[in-house]
């Protein structure tokens, strides 16, 4: 089965001096779980806007080299993963490094960056977060970036964005977004969490949502388990999402973890999570990767 995660920050972990086999996604895990393809994003931080950016974005590009060294490949697209065997994908969380200008873009997406979030918890020159307000949508220079990202095949990445910002997309875009790590605010009021008028539209314009698996996002009481996951990942199907769900861990970007789901060697628990809802294995290998690939076809 291809199992597709869309959101991680280990290379954050690994940049500030963390050892391969001490954060939450190791080689080792990955082949246990069976992952396919596990993003990792390159995270600016508190220091994105006003801090060194681009030092932060350099160490943790650097920082992949450890992946690779393990026997783990790069890919540019999801396409070129062989299920079987784990490889990695390029993102960025905040995307400050566009700040220095437009050709910035072109410049990463050269190195395999494949995704990116305008914006992380902090405001910068492209957008507002949601942490922040919901009123306030992407700056002119934000909507020049947004469409030069889509140019080059690079997924907008919604989790973090306010609500103004999401729907500027649709108005000022030209390819659907994705949400690399968020889920769903009618199960849980989080200003991070997705309405379901917001799911809606991405299921109208086919973009992509990985439900986080953090418990703060998933359950009020802050306590998860698989169970709280899947109960996500059927909201999005029950409004009609089953093509566009799929898995965005947040792994390494968490201090506390679904009870069943601490890492990913124990991705097994939350496909057995979806079987014990009544989905097929078609309907779960859609959802664990298939999705994906299907959202990466659509905006080339």
């Amino acid at each position: 089965m291809f199992i597709a995660d869309t959101h991680s920050d280990t290379l954050f972990n690994l940049a500030r001096g963390m050892k391969i086999d001490e954060v939450d996604i190791t080689p080792a895990r990955l082949h246990e779980g069976g992952v396919t393809l596990q993003t990792f994003a390159l995270w600016s931080g508190p220091k994105g806007p006003g801090g060194d950016y681009a030092g932060i974005a350099e160490k943790e590009y650097a920082a992949r080299q450890q992946f690779i060294d393990a026997g783990i490949p790069q890919v540019d697209d999801p396409s070129e993963a062989v299920d079987g065997k784990p490889h990695f994908l390029l993102s960025l969380e905040g995307c400050e490094v566009f700040q220095d200008g437009i050709e910035k873009v072109a410049f990463w997406r050269e190195r395999g960056i494949r995704m990116g979030a305008p914006v992380w918890n902090n405001e910068n020159a492209l957008a507002t977060p949601a942490k922040k307000n919901a009123t306030d949508g992407l700056t002119d220079y934000g909507v020049k970036v947004i469409n030069e990202m889509q140019r080059c095949g690079m997924a907008v990445d919604v989790s973090h964005l306010n609500e103004r910002g999401f729907y500027d997309l649709f108005m000022k875009g030209s390819r659907p977004p994705m949400a690399s790590h968020s889920c769903c605010r009618a199960l849980c009021d989080h200003f991070r969490n997705l309405t379901d008028d917001q799911i809606r539209l991405m299921i109208q314009y086919g973009g992509f949502i990985g439900v986080n698996f953090y418990p703060a996002f998933l359950s009020e009481s802050k306590e998860a388990d698989t169970v709280t996951l899947a109960q996500h990942i059927d909201h999005i199907c029950q409004l009609g999402g089953a093509e566009i769900v799929g898995f965005g861990s947040d792994f390494d970007g968490i201090e506390r973890y679904p009870d069943d789901l601490r890492h990913p060697g124990q991705m097994e628990n939350l496909l057995n999570a979806l079987r014990n809802f009544g989905y097929s294995e078609d309907a779960i290998e859609k959802i664990a990767g298939q999705n994906l690939l299907d959202y990466f076809a659509r905006i080339k």
